[in-house]
């Protein structure tokens, strides 16, 4: 039994890209579809599609520069066992704002940025650059 599914899906991509392969298939589901579009959204990844096999799963596309994998780092930071919240003004700044951190809102799935725009914070899932 899987305790960390969105580790998971992170550790698809970061071992996918090591391997130099243009896609990855990870397990669905309505979190990590979300995540995936935001990835999508800010020019992390090419596509993500949803297939219609049984089980249902995601194929998210990779992008690279050359030989280098457009994701140099992908980092889970809110774990099961600990998690991390943060007000709106504790939100982080990930590598100067270069960097995106997906956070977990009651409004949904948003950016670092967009969450600071908005004036919510909450739970910090991943952080990307």
């Amino acid at each position: 039994m899987m305790t960390d599914p969105i580790a998971d899906m992170l550790t698809r991509i970061r071992n996918a890209q090591m391997a130099r392969q243009h896609v990855v298939a990870v397990p669905h589901s309505k979190l990590k579809k979300n995540i995936a579009d935001i990835l999508l959204k800010e020019g992390y990844v090419s596509s993500v599609e949803k297939t219609d096999a049984n089980p249902v799963m995601l194929v998210i596309g990779l992008k690279y520069h050359g030989k280098q994998p457009h994701i140099q780092s992908i980092k889970r930071e809110s774990k099961p066992g600990h998690r991390k919240y943060c007000k709106v003004g504790e939100l982080p700044r990930i590598l100067n704002d270069y960097g995106i951190a997906i956070i977990s809102t009651p409004s949904g799935l948003l950016t670092n940025k967009d969450a600071r725009k908005q004036g919510t914070g909450g739970e910090i899932i991943c952080s990307v650059y």
